[in-house]
């Protein structure tokens, strides 16, 4: 029997540095703005993630917090039907 030798490398992180939208644009996220707001929606109506979008946290949090007050006015559908 032989035995196999297993050779563990270093993975390098590679980190892609994203701007955030709002800030370079001297904008804040608008519930009336849908179109804008589902930029940063997945496929499935889910909010992305800030690893995602590349927001600030200050500016992440108003974005959900937009997101959700357009879905309450039924600007954007909460969920999407899969096909």
């Amino acid at each position: 029997m032989s035995k196999k030798k297993i050779i563990k490398r270093k993975r390098q992180a590679v980190q892609e540095v994203m701007e955030d939208f709002f800030k370079k644009n001297d904008r804040k996220p608008d519930f009336l703005e849908h179109d804008l707001l589902q930029k940063f929606m997945s496929e499935r109506g889910k909010i992305l993630p800030r690893s995602r979008t590349g927001l600030s946290a200050k500016n992440q949090k108003r974005l959900s917090r937009e997101i959700k007050r357009a879905r309450f006015l039924a600007f954007i559908p909460y969920t999407v039907k899969p096909e």
